[in-house]
């Protein structure tokens, strides 16, 4: 079930809200200019799948974002439970840090916290399958896919260059709840 935790940003151990309702989620994220969205998740996705067939699956909102964020690329990521390389791969995105570009997820299988500090508050998001969230470029955030990630997700890029961070050097990004 998607969540959203709020708290001060310097209040790790105190939530000013915590909500499961989906609409509710979408309401305080469009607040501070970002996008929530649930998409119907028909039929399952397997680890054999290929991605092609995947984003098939997708294709008419894939569209749709496509051509309302102006997303020249877009692929699929899957991490299985087990992977050899989860702490390596959970550490690269531990670390509060922008992007020049929008950072658009929608989950197909699995879940995601992705963690954003707006101003003086931290918004976690628990993604799960069938969320679409869509950060705004510029905006300090940090993700964590947990100590033994399972998901697969689509991701929407503006360049061809794919996924690239620039670091605050900020260390907020210990002092809040991790997924697990």
């Amino acid at each position: 079930m998607s969540q959203l935790t709020v708290f001060n940003d310097q209040a790790p151990n105190s939530a000013l809200l915590k909500s499961t309702d989906a609409n509710k989620i979408k309401q305080h994220l469009a607040q501070v200019g970002v996008n929530f969205e649930q998409w119907q998740t028909g039929q399952a996705i397997t680890s054999s799948m290929a991605h092609t067939d995947i984003l098939s699956r997708y294709q008419e909102d894939i569209a749709r974002v496509q051509a309302d964020g102006g997303y020249q690329t877009v692929d699929v990521i899957a991490l299985e439970r087990g992977n050899p390389d989860a702490a390596q791969l959970r550490e690269k995105f531990l670390f509060e840090h922008t992007h020049n570009e929008d950072e658009v997820r929608f989950f197909v299988k699995g879940q995601g916290l992705f963690c954003l500090h707006i101003d003086d508050k931290i918004y976690q998001v628990l993604c799960q399958q069938g969320d679409l969230i869509s950060v705004p470029a510029n905006t300090a955030h940090w993700f964590d896919m947990g100590s033994d990630p399972e998901f697969t997700a689509i991701r929407f890029f503006n360049n061809e260059a794919g996924w690239v961070a620039q670091s605050t050097n900020s260390d907020i990004a210990t002092q809040f709840p991790l997924l697990d």
